[in-house]
């Protein structure tokens, strides 16, 4: 697997991506200061540290882009036995991602909390409240949300999904949810072949 551009990523530096996101040492050692996205993500790949690129990917992707891929993520991860909740959570994301509203962000925020926050879903619907305006409750006085949430919120969902079900499938999804992440990075919808 290889990143050979990433279109929707605006920053050219793959150090500013990193400035406010978690990275290991190994990761952070193959970090150069005028490191393009592309490389910095390829050099993350070249040493199979997924979860590494996961969260450099959450952070470089435009946030309803992110919201978007974290969606994909989730939902190839649930049951047709998941709970009312989790599907509520989940569907909420998607809702605002079609629809990125303030109305639809407060509903994604509300669904979250009701699927608790032991899932991917609720994590989906977290980074869609997260992706801009207030953390604060609409009566209250606007507290902006920080920036990094978003990413955190949707590491966290692709990272749950990936380890949702056989152990012996982890590692083989990380890189099929990475490629998804790659495709929406260029334009594309992430819709790729099945795990």
């Amino acid at each position: 697997m290889n990143a050979a551009t990433l279109s929707k990523v605006l920053r050219p530096k793959a150090s500013d991506i990193c400035q406010d996101i978690e990275q290991d040492a190994q990761a952070l050692a193959s970090l150069a200061l005028d490191m393009s996205p592309v490389s910095y993500l390829n050099a993350l790949l070249a040493m199979s540290l997924y979860p590494d690129a996961v969260r450099f990917l959450a952070r470089a992707l435009p946030k309803r882009e992110a919201v978007w891929w974290a969606c994909l993520c989730t939902r190839s991860s649930l049951g047709h036995n998941a709970r009312a909740e989790v599907s509520g959570a989940l569907a909420a994301a998607e809702a605002w991602v079609y629809e990125p509203s303030e109305n639809m962000r407060r509903s994604a925020y509300k669904a979250a909390v009701m699927a608790s926050f032991d899932n991917p879903a609720a994590w989906a619907a977290m980074a869609a409240f997260w992706s801009e305006g207030s953390m604060t409750p609409e009566e209250l006085p606007a507290v902006p949300v920080i920036d990094n949430l978003n990413a955190k919120a949707v590491a966290g969902a692709v990272m749950l999904s990936a380890v949702q079900g056989a152990a012996e499938q982890i590692q083989d999804k990380y890189p099929f949810f990475i490629e998804q992440g790659i495709d929406i990075a260029n334009g594309g919808n992430g819709k790729l072949w099945a795990i």
